[in-house]
């Protein structure tokens, strides 16, 4: 393993040993402003975060709830590109040592061109890739460039994941598994269920024995440390992306929420070592 892949798999190593689930962030990038995001970032580490996803924001976000989908308008209002993503990324870990990933759907990828995307995410010391959209059979060219780099490739499972599809993935993926523990978009939910539970052992159950350890990591619908300790009972991460972007969305001003976005992530801390 190389590249700051290797920095993802011990940031999560680091957690199972401290008997603890792992607290994962999301914010798309230029939201509020280019600046303002790289600020949040820098507030969600210091507060606690242990890894945090960088969104592209895209035009038709078909996983995100109103509130991602919000952001990321505001986002591209503001004239985001692909270069800003890669600044984001690039501040965020030389500030603070830690793993930053991007998630993204496909489209924007491929026009942008997978070497370059792979090589300026590397040269920018981002751990790897969410792709939502990406099906695993056809991500072969990705995953050969992303090797190269030293870059995970994150795969997201649902729900409506059969076994054999999510023996697949985790025999594919590399860093973690995103699981999705609720069906349809993300968002903050009253009761994350029992349903992540299920789709957390299953996918545990069907991981290849060599690919055994592969952390699961579960989103959509955690918004407190309540939340947040329930999920840390059976899960290897809490990932929590709309319960921040609200936060900025109601802030009165930059600093207010840097604030309020740092003192969410000492909440979910807390929350994720409750387990």
């Amino acid at each position: 393993m190389s590249g700051n892949i290797q920095l993802l798999s011990d940031t999560l190593a680091q957690a199972r040993s401290e008997n603890r689930a792992a607290l994962i962030a999301y914010l798309p990038a230029g939201f509020p402003t280019v600046d303002g995001g790289v600020e949040a970032i820098k507030a969600i580490f210091d507060g606690g975060a242990d890894v945090v996803e960088v969104g592209l924001p895209h035009s038709d976000p078909v996983l995100d709830g109103p509130v991602i989908q919000t952001a990321d308008d505001i986002a591209l209002r503001g004239g985001v590109k692909i270069a800003d993503v890669m600044r984001t990324v690039r501040e965020a870990h030389q500030a603070t040592g830690k793993p930053v990933l991007v998630m993204t759907y496909w489209n924007p990828i491929d026009r942008y061109g997978i070497e370059r995307f792979t090589a300026e995410l590397a040269e920018a010391g981002g751990a790897g890739c969410i792709l939502p959209d990406l099906p695993v059979e056809e991500s072969g060219v990705w995953r050969e460039h992303a090797e190269k780099h030293g870059l995970a490739t994150v795969f997201v499972v649902a729900p409506s994941s059969r076994d054999e599809r999510l023996a697949t993935i985790t025999g594919a993926g590399t860093g973690f598994v995103y699981a999705a523990s609720l069906m349809g978009v993300t968002g903050t939910r009253e009761s994350v269920g029992a349903q992540a539970q299920d789709l957390v052992q299953r996918t545990r159950a069907a991981t290849p024995g060599a690919r055994e350890g592969l952390p699961v990591c579960v989103g959509l619908g955690v918004s407190n440390a309540e939340q947040a300790a329930q999920v840390a009972g059976f899960a290897d991460g809490v990932i929590v992306g709309s319960a921040f972007v609200k936060l900025l969305l109601d802030a009165d001003g930059r600093e207010a929420g840097t604030a309020a976005v740092r003192a969410l992530a000492g909440e979910l801390a807390q929350g994720v070592r409750r387990r």
